[in-house]
């Protein structure tokens, strides 16, 4: 069963200003840059027809390019941080396709995504760093303000088999 989520794709450029935010966090896993994405809707590990479904509902979505920004940082996991995040500015465009991802999700027949979107790019994952250390790092890159980038298609990922995460593979590509 593959391991699917639809995603923004990053320029190249802004992946490396963001892989220079790396701070000396003991317990913290860094995102290489080449793996680093907006996710629009997580599948999970689903099997192949559901896959395929989804596949095609995705095909039917329509949107016209739009602007994207990533600015501010911040963890996910209250007193326990696990993910360090760069924010991404939501719009009316972006939470507009997030809606039809998981409108195409629901139509292949994937349940209701439980958590509310919140846009972000995953800089860092993280076990028993202190909550102090997290606080340095928020307060150092609070900040955070990259230029914006114009979206122009948003594609299907899946996770390497048995990983459930990077390095990540295409499966399929659609542009707005």
């Amino acid at each position: 069963m593959p391991r699917l989520f639809t995603a923004l794709e990053i320029p190249a450029s802004l992946r490396t200003r963001l892989s220079l935010l790396r701070a000396p966090l003991s317990g913290a896993k860094w995102v290489e840059p080449e793996n680093m994405h907006i996710t629009l809707r997580f599948a999970g590990d689903i099997d192949g027809r559901m896959a395929d479904d989804f596949a095609d509902q995705l095909a039917e979505v329509s949107s016209a390019p739009f602007p994207v920004s990533i600015t501010g940082a911040g963890a996910f996991g209250g007193r326990d941080p696990r993910v360090l995040w760069a924010g991404v500015n939501t719009s009316p465009q972006l939470d507009a396709l997030y809606r039809a991802n998981e409108r195409a999700a629901r139509a292949a027949g994937l349940d209701v995504d439980p958590r509310a979107f919140k846009p972000h790019v995953t800089l860092a994952r993280m076990r028993g760093v202190r909550q102090s250390a997290v606080a340095r790092f928020l307060e150092a890159f609070g900040d955070l303000r990259l230029e914006p980038f114009t979206v122009t298609r948003f594609v299907l990922l899946s996770a390497r088999p048995g990983s459930g995460g990077p390095p990540y593979g295409i499966e399929a590509e659609y542009p707005l």
